[in-house]
């Protein structure tokens, strides 16, 4: 007999596990779907590597890549942790790269330790209002959040589409010839340009040193911290911390807005690392909100696996962005991303779940009667058992 039986934890070595099988699946399956459309898949393969991680130019735009795609992907584990489902990192990964981008524009002048600041800070606090009112929804009126949170991002969406197509806007340039005949934002000054630190030819972004601490900040939060504490608690029964005296209302309220800070953070660090410019056409095409939501379900919601994720998401982008032509299809990309999720969340069971193999012995099917006392059991004949 197979059977599944829960684990309390699954360990170390078992997340490897699972997590390195999972990824020669899904490149299995990559390479049936490559060799089905008549694509090398070892010809792909060997160029994507030498896009994204064996050359030091590569692996810079795959840190550079991963940047916006490690922040989402925490700004919905966060939210996960406490079954919040704040799929609106989109949204409020645009409000962060528009209040971001205005800030770079109106400090142009200063410093740029001050201008990159606080245009973090101006991301930051994009993301956490664009992500208010969803939380004031669910934490009074319990207010399912996927359906307000996905209206937002059409909101946010069709917001800096206007600011930059359709208005006069402060964010669109209105004076070189490019952006007169083609409507453009404005490109933020140098001093707003987020600097990379280079070790040999491989740089590593101001964006990915930030991003990697906020995750080690978020996973000693989870373990250590009163209010991971009372996350686990409300997680795992709403009940419990009501009685455990755990305001819940002001709990939800508080890790939504944490985790739409992060999304804004995202969206400065698009601006700041990567376009330089408020572009919505890029930004929705890349959606790296959505993104960062396969990066955390890959990752198993874990803080410092979604860095590794985010980082492996990252060089698949940054190779396709890199070799996109007719014999390498954009679709490629997204392919290999769903097949990752795909084969991420189909074997991630094995981290919940143990398979028990057990063996049917003859005595297997026999009902084994308890014992009766010697003196009860003289008195009782056989037929009154039956």
């Amino acid at each position: 007999m197979i059977r599944l039986e829960r684990r309390d934890k699954a360990s170390l070595s078992v997340r490897i596990t699972v997590w390195t099988a999972s990824v020669f699946t899904a490149f299995a399956l990559v390479t049936l779907l490559l060799f089905a459309t008549g694509i090398n898949p070892f010809t792909t393969y060997s160029a994507m590597i030498s896009a994204s991680i064996s050359s030091g130019p590569g692996l810079t735009e795959t840190l550079t890549t991963a940047v916006p795609l490690i922040l989402t992907g925490l700004c919905a584990a966060v939210a996960f942790r406490l079954k919040l489902y704040n799929i609106g990192g989109e949204g409020q990964l645009y409000m962060g790269a528009a209040g971001a981008s205005l800030v770079s524009l109106l400090l142009g002048g200063r410093p740029a330790i001050v201008v990159i600041i606080c245009s973090m800070i101006a991301g930051i606090i994009s993301g956490c209002l664009w992500a208010l009112v969803p939380a004031l929804l669910r934490a009074f009126l319990t207010t399912n959040e996927i359906l307000t949170i996905l209206m937002f991002n059409y909101v946010a969406g069709y917001f800096i589409t206007y600011l930059i197509f359709d208005s006069a806007s402060y964010w669109r340039d209105l004076t070189s010839p490019g952006g007169k005949v083609y409507p453009t934002g404005k490109t933020i000054p140098l001093a707003g340009w987020w600097p990379t630190y280079y070790i040999g030819s491989v740089g590593i972004p101001l964006g990915f040193i930030l991003a990697a601490a906020l995750a080690l900040l978020a996973a000693f939060m989870f373990k250590r911290s009163t209010l991971g504490y009372k996350i686990r608690v409300v997680a795992g029964s709403r009940l419990a911390g009501h009685y455990g005296g755990i305001n819940i209302k002001r709990l939800t309220v508080g890790v939504m807005l944490l985790s739409g800070g992060l999304a804004g953070l995202a969206g400065a660090a698009q601006v700041g690392s990567i376009s330089h410019v408020l572009d919505p056409t890029s930004l929705e095409q890349i959606q790296y909100g959505y993104s960062g939501i396969v990066v955390a379900a890959i990752a198993d919601f874990s803080p410092i696996g979604v860095v590794v994720a985010g980082t492996l998401i990252g060089a698949i982008v940054a190779a396709g962005s890199t070799l996109l032509s007719s014999t390498f299809p954009v679709g490629v990309v997204g392919a290999v991303e769903g097949i990752l999720l795909f084969s991420f969340l189909s074997l991630g069971l094995l981290m919940k779940y143990r398979v028990s193999i057990r063996t049917r012995n003859a005595s297997a099917g026999r009902v084994l009667r308890p014992a009766l006392p010697a003196t009860l059991a003289s008195e009782i004949k056989e037929g009154d058992l039956r």
